[in-house]
């Protein structure tokens, strides 16, 4: 290949870096967004039912509030399951740190109600269908780490 040639692909080549190089600041403002401000996320199951469906739903979650503990008894919360670490699910804060909780463990069978005090740093969540859900009435208080974002938009 000549110099005459290569001179002749250098526009191209420009081109193609330049288009690549925006590619890639595309792709990192699509991680900084999902990681640090907000994400998509997809219900399944029945644990949060009524409030979402069994087949799935999408939902949009801010991650400032829990960057700021800003979350709040009430909230939904996605939350990296304390049981399997590669799982995220969504639930509902039902008590803060230092908040008293009365619960019962096995609703289906008249279970006896327990009282705990949330510790400092952690949160209590709860599924909205009792009768059918994994939540910290198994696994106990959750870290507050362990909250991915809070939900506040149903997309669908």
């Amino acid at each position: 290949m000549g110099l005459k040639n290569l001179k002749q692909l250098t526009p191209f080549i420009k081109e193609a870096f330049q288009q690549t190089l925006l590619v890639a600041k595309f792709l990192c403002g699509i991680h900084v967004v999902n990681s640090y401000i907000c994400t998509l996320a997809l219900t399944q199951g029945p644990s949060m039912l009524p409030t979402f469906s069994l087949t799935g739903d999408l939902v949009l979650a801010e991650r400032l509030s829990t960057r700021f503990e800003k979350m709040q008894r009430g909230d939904v919360v996605l939350v990296r399951s304390p049981e399997n670490p590669r799982k995220i699910v969504i639930k509902r804060i039902m008590g803060m740190g230092s908040d008293t909780v009365r619960y019962v463990v096995d609703h289906a069978n008249n279970g006896i109600e327990h009282t705990i005090v949330v510790p400092d740093g952690h949160v209590w969540i709860e599924g909205d269908n009792k009768f059918n859900t994994n939540d910290s009435r198994n696994f106990g208080p959750v870290p507050y780490g362990l909250v991915q974002g809070r939900v506040f938009w149903l997309v669908s």
